[in-house]
């Protein structure tokens, strides 16, 4: 199925829902930045799936096919690269890829990798991504006028934020090899970034920086899980 075509999304854009009749893939692991595209999504008229790796995101892409899809740059099975590269190379071309990270860097791997653009993360203007995706569709998915849209700055539910330190703490359990702690300090970045979390984001920022020059981690890597625990025992208060 393929749900960009005509015949599975008829509904119309308007300048105050401009992506009415859109579906959007989101492949993202991180439930909070989830919550944040979700919102937006809402506000905007379009429909919203969610994956939160790649594996699951070509399961989802041999059942339908979407109008847009959204590629985190770093996930638990891999680059968000691959993905965007296979999309670029498949028919019926969906119909704008963008790729999205909260570390600019990832920018040119994803537009290498194929992409028509990039979201910069963290995702809080409601017109950067309406603008961003509305750029990138073919013309006739487009409405014919955004002057009646206005701005917001979308916040998500802190209790998502819970939920992706509960992920991470239970990828911390297991195994601390090199990836794990790779994928860990790159997840816990980017999530702490979104929310203003400057404590956890300057921690795993320093285990990140470890990891790369080489250097014993062993205590950083204790600091990240103490701090991804003190936020547990919050919600627990809560």
């Amino acid at each position: 199925m393929d749900d960009s075509s005509h015949l599975a999304s008829p509904a119309q854009p308007t300048a105050t829902r401009p992506l009415l009749g859109q579906t959007i893939l989101v492949v993202e692991d991180s439930r909070y930045a989830c919550d944040a595209i979700r919102q937006m999504c809402l506000h905007s008229g379009a429909r919203i799936r969610r994956a939160d790796c790649l594996k699951s995101a070509r399961r989802h892409l041999q059942i339908y096919r979407p109008s847009v899809i959204l590629v985190d740059m770093g996930l638990p099975d891999g680059s968000g690269a691959e993905l965007i590269a296979e999309l670029v190379e498949a028919t019926p071309r969906i119909g704008a890829i963008l790729g999205m990270s909260g570390d600019d860097r990832t920018q040119s791997t994803a537009l290498e990798a194929g992409a028509d653009g990039f979201l910069a993360k963290p995702l809080k203007s409601l017109a950067y991504f309406q603008t961003s995706i509305l750029e990138r569709l073919p013309r006739d998915r487009r409405p014919n006028s955004l002057h009646a849209v206005r701005d917001e700055v979308i916040i998500p539910d802190p209790m998502a934020y819970q939920d992706d330190m509960a992920h991470i703490a239970d990828v911390l359990a297991g195994p601390n090899d090199h990836r794990t702690l790779d994928y860990a300090a790159q997840f816990l970045r980017g999530v702490a970034q979104d929310a203003d979390d400057a404590v956890l984001a300057d921690a795993a920022r320093k285990l990140a920086t470890s990891r790369a020059e080489g250097t014993p981690v062993t205590a950083l890597a204790a600091q990240v899980a103490g701090i991804v625990q003190s936020r547990l025992e919050q919600r627990e208060a809560i």
